[in-house]
């Protein structure tokens, strides 16, 4: 990956102090946030930040789709933000650049890995397709638990794709043992082995081991700092 210059600023709209750092990888782009001063709510609750054209009209088309806007739009350095909600308490950050960034594509695109009761899940799933314009590529109600650390039982995963990437949609019943549903990104790698290996030298730690499933290896990970990510890499067909 490469990373940008780091820099201090107020990326809230209230005054605060943040070391902020953007990094590409060819498997994904994330901001990281170091605060110098106390996080204000609910910021650090989002589940990922999408980049939009054109920030009213995204806050127009969320609100039409059934989302509410739980911090509205306001400036930071370089464009505008807000955080919005969707049904089952799934927050999001939308951006947008004063300067459209142009970022080198990704060899593949990370999945963002949402956790939703079985109250909310139709819901949320229709919402959001009405505002991303996307499609579900896969509903299975009978998925593979072990993927979420309770091998031998079975819960329900929609898988998403939209203009905005990729979703995984877990669809549980709260009974979670832990690392899942801290991670927040599904990172889809070559070689699950040889990545695993570069992120503990690098100084990451294993939460939950290698985990085979149908279609996937998959094992979660923490990087210093405390960001937690799913790694997998697909089965060959």
């Amino acid at each position: 990956g490469k990373p940008s210059p780091r820099g201090t600023f107020n990326v809230l709209p209230v005054p605060s102090n943040t070391q902020a750092q953007y990094v590409w990888t060819p498997v994904g782009t994330l901001s990281s946030f170091a605060f110098l001063t106390p996080i204000p709510y609910p910021f650090g609750q989002e589940r990922t930040g999408y980049l939009v054209t054109d920030m009213d009209e995204a806050l127009k088309q969320a609100r039409a789709a059934g989302a509410e806007v739980v911090v509205d739009k306001f400036k930071d350095p370089i464009g505008y933000d807000a955080v919005i909600q969707w049904p089952g308490g799934v927050k999001m950050q939308l951006y947008w650049h004063f300067t459209a960034p142009h970022y080198d594509a990704l060899d593949t695109v990370p999945d963002n890995r949402v956790y939703v009761s079985a109250d909310a899940a139709d819901t949320f799933v229709r919402d959001f397709l009405r505002f991303s314009h996307g499609k579900v590529v896969a509903d299975d109600r009978h998925a593979d638990a072990g993927e979420l650390g309770k091998p031998g039982q079975t819960y329900r995963r929609i898988r998403i794709e939209s203009g905005f990437g990729k979703m995984q949609v877990n669809v549980t019943d709260g009974h979670l043992p832990y690392p899942f549903g801290h991670e927040i990104s599904g990172y889809e790698v070559k070689d699950l082995d040889a990545t695993v290996a570069k992120a503990t030298a690098a100084g990451a730690k294993v939460l939950s081991p290698v985990y085979a499933s149908a279609d996937r290896r998959s094992v979660v990970v923490e990087f210093p700092g405390g960001y937690v990510a799913e790694i997998h890499a697909l089965k060959a067909h």
